[in-house]
Parts: C-alpha cells; structure tokens; sequence
C-alpha cells in the first residue's frame, strides 16, 4: 500500500510504504518511481522511516537499489541511527511511532532525464525484521 505525502512543493517525491504487520522481510521491498525533469538540477534524497517503540535496535541497516532510466543499477549500503548510546530515540514520537527522515544523498545530480526507480530493502540479520511501520523515499530540489 503506498502512501502519498506530497503536499511540500519543494519534493518531487515524498511516499511511504506500509508494512504489512509490521514485518519487514528481505522480500518485500519498498519499491518507488521518480520522474526527473531536471537533470542539471541538484537533489536531495532521505529514507523515510516509522518503527514501534518495541523495535528492539538502536540502528537499521538498508540496502538501497536505484535503477536510471538506461537500465543502470546502484546498490548501496546505508546504516540509519535511530537511538543514541543512552537508548533515546532519535525520531519524532507520536503514541507508540517513531518517525525518521534521513538524508542519504545530499546535492545529488541524476546524469540523465527520465524515470529513476528505487527499491529498498532491508540488512538486517532478522528477518523478518519486526516493527517497522512504514518505509519511504523524499526525493527534493535543492533551493
């Protein structure tokens, strides 16, 4: 189930995936579609997140895969910190959900026109990897 949070007129894409029961699966990866107008333009690019106040780690590991508009795929490694050394969330808490928003790739240039697809997946040793309410991407012009 995707969710659209578009209302900022600065963000290309901002959109959250749901994750069903709060099981985030190698398998299931979140998958979204960005359609850049722009390419001489610089981008910023966060990892959306919201995890249960039961998610049992201070940090998430993913693996995101972008694919350009040639067919080209990058895959890399990211590491999120969600607590500090003292246990404290990092994220913005609202009831039980605590939500992120991390940048990944700050003033980036896409080389060509067209729709990029990004895939996120998640590398963590569980899997599944419980309480993870929803994954996303924001994907912003640099002003």
């Amino acid at each position: 189930m995707l969710l659209g949070s578009c209302t900022d007129p600065g963000a290309i894409v901002d959109t959250n995936t749901q994750i069903a029961d709060h099981n985030w699966s190698y398998v299931n990866r979140a998958k979204f579609d960005c359609k850049i107008d722009d390419e001489k333009a610089a981008y910023n690019l966060y990892f959306n997140l919201r995890v249960t106040d039961a998610y049992k780690y201070s940090n998430l590991f993913v693996l995101i895969h972008q694919k350009n508009p040639n067919g080209y795929i990058k895959t890399t490694r990211y590491e999120l910190k969600l607590a500090s050394k003292d246990g404290q969330w990092l994220g913005k808490g609202s009831g039980n959900l605590y939500s992120y928003q991390v940048p990944f790739q700050s003033g980036f240039k896409f080389p060509v026109k067209g729709t990029y697809h990004f895939e996120i997946e998640q590398n963590m040793r569980d899997n599944p990897l419980h309480e993870v309410s929803d994954v996303g991407i924001r994907v912003e012009k640099v002003k």
